[in-house]
């Protein structure tokens, strides 16, 4: 089967996990939290690489807002982090890297990046820096999941085979 088939094959699934379990969100503040976003950015930021991670992002963002299960602000609450998570594994080479990137590219940047939406788009108040808490907790807890999933992918060897079938 073609690369470019498989790759695609496995962002459907993971845009599809995003998308389910975007049911289940923690309330921090003013934001609802969803960490399996986050950790699905990071398993697709090292599974696939940046843009395919973007890729992903965007969709189950925007599948998550025609549902409304999701507001506008799913968009930079997560497409930061899967991109900078991509990144920075690709650079290192090294989980904690993409991990660093999930929380860095979602937690300061996606959250910053919303403060302009929240104010202009959807007519809310906010604080310029009302977003950074609730996302890097978010992304945060997210980038947990991850690393223990894909730490334990690693030990039963799946981690290897998916990366060999991706080549």
């Amino acid at each position: 089967m073609n690369n470019q088939v498989k790759k695609l094959s496995l962002a459907g699934v993971l845009i599809a996990l995003a998308v389910v379990c975007s049911a289940f969100y923690i309330p921090i503040g003013i934001a609802k939290c969803f960490p399996i976003q986050h950790m699905v950015n990071v398993l697709s930021g090292v599974l696939l690489g940046p843009w395919y991670a973007l890729g992903v992002a965007f969709c189950t963002s925007l599948i998550r807002v025609i549902l409304g299960t999701g507001s506008i602000l799913a968009f930079p609450g997560s497409m930061f982090g899967a991109v900078l998570s991509g990144l920075f594994y690709i650079k290192t080479r090294k989980l904690m890297a993409a991990f660093a990137g999930e929380v860095f590219g979602t937690g300061i940047i996606g959250a910053l990046a919303s403060y302009p939406i929240a104010t202009l788009v959807m007519a809310r108040e906010a604080a310029l820096f009302g977003f950074v808490v609730p996302f890097g907790m978010s992304s945060l807890m997210g980038a947990a999941f991850s690393l223990v999933l894909i730490h334990v992918m690693a030990r039963t060897k799946v981690i290897d085979k998916v990366a060999q079938d991706l080549k």
